[in-house]
């Protein structure tokens, strides 16, 4: 497949990243780091399992993840700010080692467990905002289509989330989406009853597209840009003081258009499989 050729600046910059599995307890240690830069001081999660006092969010599902980190050569490892994102991923092999997915809790799984097809968990992404604008996102996106052709991965899943808890005001989105963007039947999977919120808080005919899209995080517009779906209604996530909807991407329907982008390889992700972080 053709490559995309980055511009030049964004390709110097990327050359100075490498994107791979974490390899040892330092890589763990900065991306648990990481994601309380995010997720706590940035975005104000409770994180109940956080360690404070070292600044790191994490909880006891991390073991079992493996975790695609973006590193920053020019930082020391020592200092635990080489890691400037990280994807948390869990195959379905090591889902039913595990038992559960993270998602669990928020989402009946049940049509995507019970399907017979090779599953993923996507969750806990996150990048350092002081590399957004670049190519950080691309590279990780480049590291986790090698991670998904590698292990044969049919369907990838994860909760994605909007700030804040009062789905009233992510209201717009929220409607687009239950409109526009349901999963089909098949992988439809539905947030439990107990924080359940439904999304067609607005009808249909009220809906302005390009408002609805501009009020949507990044994440969910770069998902569906990939041909993703989300699940049957939201979840309130008090802890993390967010609305969780559930994505679905299915490598099966994706467009020929989108399914070119996101199983591009680059030589300039530095990818490698350089096994578990556990």
């Amino acid at each position: 497949m053709p490559q995309r050729r980055l511009p030049d600046a964004t390709e110097a910059q990327a050359g100075t990243f490498d994107v791979r599995l974490a390899q040892d307890p330092r890589d763990l240690l900065a991306a648990k780091r990481l994601r309380y830069r995010v997720f706590v001081e940035e975005l104000g999660a409770h994180a109940p399992q956080a360690d404070h006092g070292a600044r790191l969010e994490q909880d006891e599902f991390d073991p079992h993840f493996n975790h695609l980190v973006l590193i920053d050569r020019r930082r020391d490892p020592a200092l635990l700010d080489h890691v400037v994102g990280v994807y948390r991923l869990l195959p379905c092999d090591r889902a039913r080692a595990l038992g559960r997915y993270y998602s669990d809790s928020e989402y009946d799984l049940s049509v995507l467990t019970g399907s017979g097809r090779r599953i993923m968990e996507l969750g806990r992404s996150c990048v350092d905002p002081a590399f957004r604008r670049g190519p950080a996102m691309f590279l990780l996106w480049n590291g986790l289509a090698d991670y998904v052709l590698r292990n044969g991965i049919e369907v990838m899943f994860g909760v994605a989330s909007f700030h804040g808890t009062d789905a009233a005001a992510h209201a717009e989105a929220l409607s687009w989406l239950h409109y526009h963007h349901l999963a089909p039947p098949e992988l439809r999977v539905r947030a439990r009853a107990a924080q359940f919120q439904r999304m067609d808080l607005i009808a249909p005919d009220a809906l302005d597209a390009r408002r609805a899209m501009a009020a949507m995080p990044a994440l969910i517009r770069a998902y569906l840009r990939l041909g993703g779906f989300v699940g049957e209604g939201a979840f309130v996530d008090r802890g993390f003081n967010t609305v969780d909807i559930c994505m679905i991407m299915d490598t099966k329907t994706m467009s020929a258009r989108h399914l070119e982008f996101y199983t591009r390889k680059s030589a300039r992700t530095g990818y490698a499989d350089s096994g578990d972080a556990d």
